[in-house]
């Protein structure tokens, strides 16, 4: 874990701030970006030092907002634990935390890294879940916060070749609908994001690279992805599931065999690489 700041502008939040994880590329990056456009100073977070301090810098110059970087990676047990006192130490008042990081591997279960699954799942999932809790309470508090988790489309169905990351992302979407239903009235509001296939390094992280699917018609892209979950998220929506085509294969599993729902998404896992 190293904590880093963003050059001669980087100065403790004294007024509300917005968390984002995962905030050096893809959605979380143009989530950031839109926060930062709405008068929001940055506490973005990453594992990867450089461009985290690069996006930092640029933010604050490019919106005049306080953006300071705090790298660390949320894979290790005390990643989660290390932001929260960060942001403790810092005396941050949080108004808006986005739990974007997360990852996928592509395989077998039994022939997967084992290190690698349980890593998977402590950001998915654990931090994930040590992050909300632990900035909740003064939410309520205050009556006042938004919390934005980027779950997916693969929340909706299981996914053999995928199968700890889309139950993992099951987790996100069912945490996230119980936890807006708790806090109804409390001026704390909970919002899933479920996007499809987007053109991130998702897939490329996850062994996909060579899919057709990367750059098929039907992926989205992350600047309108992230601009449809901050739009839901400022209207208090409890899921956001981008594009047409996403939403009519949701309401599509639901109604159909979920055995048949398994086969054809291990189909589909199949057909990418």
């Amino acid at each position: 874990m190293t904590r880093t700041e963003a050059g001669s502008r980087t100065a403790p939040l004294s007024r509300g701030a917005a968390v984002v994880t995962g905030a050096s590329s893809g959605i979380g990056l143009e989530i950031a970006r839109l926060l930062a456009a709405d008068g929001y100073d940055l506490l973005l977070v990453a594992s990867g030092e450089r461009k985290l301090l690069e996006v930092a810098a640029r933010f604050s110059d490019e919106y005049g907002r306080v953006a300071n970087a705090f790298a660390v990676d949320l894979a290790r047990s005390d990643g989660a634990g290390s932001l929260l006192r960060e942001i403790e130490r810092r005396g941050l008042v949080v108004d808006v935390l986005v739990n974007n990081a997360g990852f996928g591997v592509y395989g077998l279960f039994a022939a997967a890294d084992p290190a690698r699954t349980l890593e998977m799942i402590q950001v998915n999932v654990t931090s994930l879940t040590e992050l909300t809790r632990g900035v909740l309470p003064r939410m309520t508090a205050r009556r006042s916060g938004r919390i934005l988790n980027v779950a997916s489309t693969a929340a909706f169905q299981p996914g053999p070749l995928m199968a700890v990351y889309y139950a993992t992302k099951a987790y996100v979407l069912s945490f996230s609908e119980a936890l807006a239903n708790e806090l109804a009235g409390s001026g704390v509001t909970v919002t899933a994001l479920c996007p499809g296939s987007t053109r991130t390094a998702f897939q490329e992280r996850a062994g996909l690279k060579r899919t057709p699917l990367a750059a098929g018609p039907l992926v989205g892209d992350a600047r309108r992805v992230a601009q449809a979950g901050h739009r839901g998220m400022l209207r208090g929506r409890r899921v956001v599931v981008p594009g047409l085509a996403n939403r009519v294969m949701m309401h599509a599993v639901r109604i159909t065999p979920r055995r048949l729902v398994t086969a054809i998404a291990r189909r589909i896992q199949e057909s990418k690489i």
